[in-house]
């Protein structure tokens, strides 16, 4: 999807700078990108790119869970903002409803969705409070996380606080979910252009 962004930001001649520490990708072909930064994504170096070549706008939704948490940083240093650069895309504001477990939860619920019974957690005693309300099992969740990372079911206290020490190492919030193993999940997903194109 990031090749696909920078060839459609080329046909309307926008200049692009890409930040990839990744070589080996088709993003960082030659000639795709104006300019290719091989640098981690990290909010010291975005911001040192962005300083250097005082960009309009940046895209995070292309960079995975990695940009997104960088933009979310670079966001509460102020970086956006002193260097007048326009988060494109997806505002940073749904970035972070969507990443904040608990806060999501709450929004859902608020437009009158069924939602999961959950909680959130910021410390393994939290996680089993709210286990105990929840009754085991449980998944567990962390939020702004890669891939996943730091979750898995948990069928009793010892296994909960296991796997909430392990998410907490990665991420300031946990989400228990009341498990509902054996259901089975289908995704369908609508993309939409300005157009009214629909792919589903």
């Amino acid at each position: 999807s990031g090749s696909q962004a920078i060839k459609a930001l080329k046909e309307e001649k926008i200049r692009t700078v890409l930040i990839n520490p990744n070589i080996a990708t088709v993003q960082t072909s030659p000639g795709l990108a104006d300019k290719v930064y091989f640098l981690p994504i990290t909010a010291d170096y975005v911001t040192q790119v962005i300083k250097s070549e005082r960009p309009n706008g940046i895209l995070l939704t292309f960079g995975g869970q990695t940009a997104l948490n960088c933009g979310i940083e670079l966001q509460k240093r102020g970086i956006f903002e002193k260097y007048n650069v326009c988060v494109l895309g997806t505002p940073l504001s749904s970035v972070i409803n969507s990443e904040d477990r608990k806060l999501f939860a709450e929004i859902v619920a608020e437009i009158g969705e069924k939602v999961i019974p959950s909680t959130a957690a910021y410390s393994v005693d939290e996680a089993l409070e709210g286990a105990e309300q929840l009754g085991y099992p449980v998944l567990v969740r962390s939020a702004f996380a890669l891939g996943g990372l730091g979750s898995g079911f948990c069928d009793s206290s010892e296994e909960l606080k296991k796997k909430v020490r392990q998410a907490l190492s990665q991420s300031p919030q946990v989400l228990l979910d009341k498990s509902l193993k054996g259901w089975k999940e289908v995704e369908y997903e609508v993309v939409r252009d300005a157009y009214n194109n629909c792919i589903t």
